[in-house]
């Protein structure tokens, strides 16, 4: 099977364009950059351009849809509803003329809001930020498509946040922070998270293709989920730094981080720290995975393998850590592709 992956130079792209190698099939991805892992096997294209996308999807008989816009300081806040809504409606346009019947879309649990308890798939979806609300957008105009015929197919995955070797989302940021011994435990820390490892997401990425035809819904997330106690606990035993080291009440933390805001709009600069990513660190973001689990996928890794395989991989150099015991072997996600910033996160 042919298959495209728009965001396929990215970082979750990149892992599961060799799963699907592996597998057998003829992949390219679809970019605005390309990729450092497979240079050749892909074509340069923007989302939001339709006529370009039509084109590169020209003998495609299938597309995962990771390409997105996706950080939490994007500006303006146009371009998440211009690559996220209208570059879905392009996918969309561009799958009619090329006779694609299969969309492998990666959503957000974004669409579900702060502190939503344990969000379900029939949970309803309240989003909190443009992010949120452009991706709830592209699902909509994706079931709309699917609803249209009966031999289209259609997988949304909504994913929690997913980190592994070369990513640059929010948990580097978390062990990066670590790491430079300038990270501050903000409140008790005993919200929990449901994050997921890139290797476990590539895995069920492909085995998406065995869906049926209509439309199917999956919360992603690995389990059991972490406090942000284990969490730091976890990255902190890993780059052998004892405890949960310095804290900060959350009261502190709120006005620390809405200080860098102010600091950001002065400068123009942009800071890591600002008051929607300390409402986030503090606030308990959990989903339901059962569906995932009913369907008989089995997670290749642990989370902490996965978070002890990314610390060996990006900062085992940087504070002198021993080899990790997996270098030499294939091991989980091996690519050190940062990727575009036109991906999910």
């Amino acid at each position: 099977m042919k298959i495209a992956i728009t965001g396929g130079a990215g970082f979750i792209g990149t892992e599961l364009m060799s799963m699907l190698i592996e597998q057998g099939h003829e992949c390219l991805w679809v970019d605005i950059q390309r990729s450092d892992t497979y240079p050749k096997e892909g074509i340069v294209c923007d989302i939001t351009d339709k006529n370009a996308l039509t084109e590169a999807l020209k003998g495609v008989e299938a597309v995962y849809h990771l390409a997105a816009e996706h950080r939490d300081d994007v500006t303006p806040v146009k371009k998440y509803y211009d690559v996220n809504a209208t570059g879905t409606d392009n996918l969309i346009a561009a799958a009619k003329i090329n006779g694609i019947k299969t969309i492998i879309f990666t959503s957000t649990v974004a669409v579900y809001g702060l502190d939503a308890g344990e969000s379900k798939e029939d949970s309803p979806p309240e989003p909190f930020n443009d992010y949120g609300r452009s991706k709830l957008e592209a699902e909509k105009i994706l079931e709309d498509w699917c609803e249209q015929a009966s031999d289209r197919r259609l997988v949304t995955i909504r994913l929690v946040a997913t980190f592994g070797p070369g990513n640059r989302g929010n948990i580097f940021t978390l062990m990066d922070q670590i790491a430079r011994k300038r990270f501050f435990m903000i409140g008790n820390g005993d919200n929990r998270k449901s994050v997921a490892y890139v290797g476990n997401v590539a895995a069920f990425l492909t085995g998406c293709l065995n869906e049926g035809n209509g439309a199917t819904l999956y919360n992603y997330a690995d389990k059991p989920d972490l406090s942000m106690r284990e969490m730091v606990a976890e990255i902190r035993a890993g780059m052998g730094f004892p405890g949960l080291g310095p804290k900060l009440p959350y009261v502190a933390g709120v006005a620390g981080g809405a200080a860098f805001d102010v600091l950001a709009k002065i400068t123009g600069r942009k800071f890591p720290i600002s008051l929607i990513r300390v409402k986030k660190f503090c606030a308990s973001t959990v989903v339901n995975a059962e569906r995932v689990n009913r369907s008989g996928f089995k997670r290749p890794f642990t989370l902490q393998q996965g978070l002890q395989e990314m610390i060996a991989s990006d900062f085992a150099e940087r504070l002198n850590l021993p080899p990790s015991p997996q270098d030499g072997k294939r091991g989980p996600n091996r690519h050190q592709d940062a990727g575009s910033s036109r991906k999910v996160a």
